[in-house]
């Protein structure tokens, strides 16, 4: 009977609804495959899907982060094989559209692919020591999967220019400083601390209205300062008809913890979209 091989991805579901992934090929440093996109992309659909899932936490296993593309896909496609079905596969983007938060812990090496999933989350902690880089001028690549669009809004235009197209790493502490990185921990308390964080925001925070504010960050981004107000005023018309936001004054008022409906659960009636 042959054992089953360890998953690229581990998963493990705290009991406040924390969703914990960890990139797991810790002797590659945890260098993306297509097995692993596949997975990872499998494991965001069901936590979406799933109510008892409220946040999730991505790490990476070992010392790494990850460090991007494993060196076999690399040297494939730069000998001219195309073994990676870009056409088949959703964008690289699956923490922006999640509904839910996404908290990084960057451990260690984080570049290309893993640089492009840390940045794409909602909250970055580090250690001190990780270290950042986009590698893709270095590769004779461009910015891949839109973050040359992203990485500006976080750290400013000239920082972005600069990491993109010098693709120098920096430490946890340079991106603290730079913006890139929004708390550092070492290394042993990281994961320890971001969950910490997740569990804060599954425990106090509306999951309803945690994914309207993700709409909002992601959407507001093309809009004028008008638009962004007026498409506001609707969606706290409908945040004002779901049950958590007489959950949170009835709470508040009561001084206790919240008890909010998980995602999906809510009854809106007819919601306005934004």
């Amino acid at each position: 009977m042959t054992e089953n091989p360890t998953p690229v991805i581990l998963t493990e579901l705290t009991g406040d609804g924390v969703m914990l992934l960890t990139l797991n090929r810790p002797e590659r440093h945890n260098a993306w495959t297509l097995e692993m996109e596949l997975l990872y992309n499998e494991l965001f659909d069901r936590a979406e899907a799933d109510p008892a899932v409220r946040a999730v936490v991505l790490t990476g296993a070992g010392r790494s982060f990850c460090p991007g593309m494993d060196i076999s896909v690399l040297d494939g496609a730069s000998s001219g094989a195309r073994p990676w079905p870009t056409d088949q596969l959703p964008p690289r983007t699956r923490p922006m559209t999640f509904p839910k938060p996404v908290v990084a812990a960057v451990n260690g090496a984080c570049a290309g692919i893993g640089f492009n999933q840390a940045v794409m989350c909602d909250v970055r902690f580090a250690a001190p020591g990780a270290k950042f880089a986009a590698a893709f001028s270095a590769r004779g690549l461009v910015a891949e999967d839109g973050v040359s669009w992203i990485l500006p809004r976080l750290v400013g235009y000239g920082n972005a220019g600069d990491l993109l197209l010098s693709s120098r790493r920096i430490s946890g502490t340079e991106a603290l400083a730079m913006g890139l990185v929004n708390r550092l921990c070492e290394p042993d308390e990281l994961v320890a601390a971001a969950l910490e964080y997740a569990t804060e925001l599954a425990r106090s925070a509306s999951p309803y209205a945690m994914s309207l504010i993700k709409r909002q960050l992601a959407d507001d981004q093309t809009r004028t300062f008008a638009e962004s107000r007026d498409a506001a005023a609707r969606l706290l018309a409908t945040a004002k008809r779901a049950p958590d936001y007489r959950e949170g004054v009835r709470s508040f008022i009561e001084r206790r913890q919240p008890e909010f409906a998980a995602l999906g659960e809510p009854a809106v009636l007819g919601e306005e979209s934004s």
